[in-house]
């Protein structure tokens, strides 16, 4: 009888959704709030409304990076490209951007998200700064 042979058009699983657009939200609005958490392990991005409402989501090891890979640069690219992609379907054109955190990945998301044709309004640093911190450890006695 032989294998039987399944058409696929290009961007569509067998059920005809595609694949990323499957999950996003079929909300619309043209102004959000990017959301980035970068630490030395890993990248986050939350795609909020004005209210603080979360709409999307992704980081790094949820693309499938694993161990060191997840804080790099490039995977943090990556997930903006997604996220991007995503908010672009939903029908957004301008983004305020939250940035937490001292990663490696704060800049390589920033930039992948312009790249794809998104309007940067503004950009908040909210990187937790100690005033004054943990106590210093005592000198070493030899």
């Amino acid at each position: 009888m032989g294998k039987k042979r399944i058409i696929k058009k290009a961007g569509q699983d067998v059920l005809g959704k595609t694949a990323s657009g499957s999950r996003v939200p079929k909300k619309k609005l043209e102004r959000a709030i990017l959301h980035i958490e970068a630490t030395y392990n890993n990248t986050k991005l939350n795609l909020t409304d004005s209210a603080g409402n979360s709409l999307i989501w992704s980081s790094s090891g949820s693309l499938g990076y694993s161990g060191s890979k997840k804080g790099t640069p490039f995977a943090a690219s990556k997930v903006g490209e997604l996220i991007a992609d995503k908010a672009i379907v939903m029908g957004v054109k301008d983004v305020d951007m939250v940035i937490c955190g001292v990663g490696a990945g704060r800049e390589g998301a920033m930039r992948a998200v312009a790249a794809r044709g998104i309007n940067i309004l503004s950009i908040k640093d909210r990187t937790p700064v100690p005033f004054n911190g943990p106590k210093a450890p005592k000198p070493r006695r030899v």
